[in-house]
């Protein structure tokens, strides 16, 4: 599995920076984010530095798809019932802060902060 030692999501995965985790297995790391933008704002992380969708290939499909399946029942866990959102910002102008893909997932009782 690659990683970047200057990346703080691989860092966090790695267990050097400590984040409030929802979820983690072999692949995927979970947690809540530090500015979130709705009463449940989780970040899920692939493990493998990937830097953005731009550079995922089919070989990364299984992932994604885990990722995708898994957030339904990790928002239930967390007490969205009403629905949710999912964000993949990607590169610069597509407003990706942290170059290590991850996905927003958002829900709760509206009005949000944002989004």
């Amino acid at each position: 599995m690659s990683s970047d030692s200057n990346c703080i999501f691989c860092r966090i995965a790695a267990g050097q920076i400590p984040a409030n985790k929802v979820y983690e297995d072999d692949e995927i790391v979970v947690f809540h984010d530090i500015h979130p933008w709705a009463p449940v704002h989780i970040l899920m992380v692939p493990k493998a530095h990937i830097v953005s969708m731009a550079d995922v290939t089919a070989e990364h499909a299984p992932l994604l798809g885990r990722m995708m399946a898994l957030s339904p029942r990790l928002m239930r866990e967390l007490g969205v019932t009403d629905g949710f959102r999912h964000v993949i910002n990607t590169g610069r102008d597509g407003s990706q802060e942290v170059m290590h893909l991850h996905m927003h997932v958002m829900g709760g009782p509206r009005p949000w902060a944002k989004g």
